[in-house]
């Protein structure tokens, strides 16, 4: 009796679990969601990078870190989700640098997008990352060997990433992950609700969710 007592405890205690690991999600959604209607620039600032259709009832929020080599894995993928539905996504980039010296990538970044190069040099950062973000041995000054693959004026980026207006939208982008929550990258947000369960699936199936609440046939 005494054994079906323990048992019947432990199997309580795992459903309390799961039942309260599910309510937390779904106060962390509901949240979330509420803050995207109420609070839309903590999502979306002025200077976040975007890609994607104005028309796009569908936000896609991705704080990511250059040096981050899962980000850089999803970047296709993220890529073909647009494809997939086109006009109905758009993509919004913000900055959580939290890997040691990542902040000089976003830098780069940010110079390139002077230049209208954002794009082809985040593609540059990502091809030729395992070159330079090696998380034993990093070497941030490699970048510049395949920064002409974005066909950059070099001398004009290494003078415009020290613009001191690049640190603050850093600043910014931190507080902002850090009021959402984000603790690692990459970290997707679908119109205000939170990617809570990390992968491609379930990626997938939230924007599909979103698109068909928002395109009802």
């Amino acid at each position: 009796m005494k054994k079906q007592v323990v048992i019947f405890s432990g199997i309580f205690l795992i459903l309390l679990f799961v039942l309260g690991g599910y309510i937390y999600k779904n106060q962390q959604t509901k949240k979330l969601g509420f803050l995207a209607q109420e609070h839309a620039e903590i999502f979306v600032r002025p200077h976040s990078p975007t890609l994607g259709s104005d028309e796009a009832k569908v936000y896609l929020v991705e704080f990511m870190d250059p040096a981050c080599e899962t980000c850089s894995a999803f970047a296709p993928f993220v890529k073909k989700l647009l494809a997939d539905n086109p006009g109905k996504i758009k993509l919004v980039i913000r900055y959580a640098p939290f890997h040691d010296g990542a902040d000089y990538f976003v830098k780069i970044l940010e110079a390139a997008k002077k230049q209208g190069k954002y794009w082809e040099t985040l593609e540059v950062m990502y091809q030729s990352q395992p070159y330079w973000a090696s998380h034993h041995n990093p070497q941030p000054e490699l970048i510049w060997r395949f920064l002409p693959g974005a066909a950059l004026d070099l001398e004009k980026l290494k003078n415009d990433m020290n613009d001191p207006a690049i640190e603050r939208l850093i600043t910014q982008d931190l507080a902002d992950a850090k009021a959402l929550n984000v603790t690692k990258t990459p970290g997707f947000f679908v119109n205000g609700k939170p990617l809570v369960t990390f992968g491609d699936t379930e990626l997938r199936q939230l924007l599909e969710a979103e698109i068909a609440a928002q395109y009802p046939r």
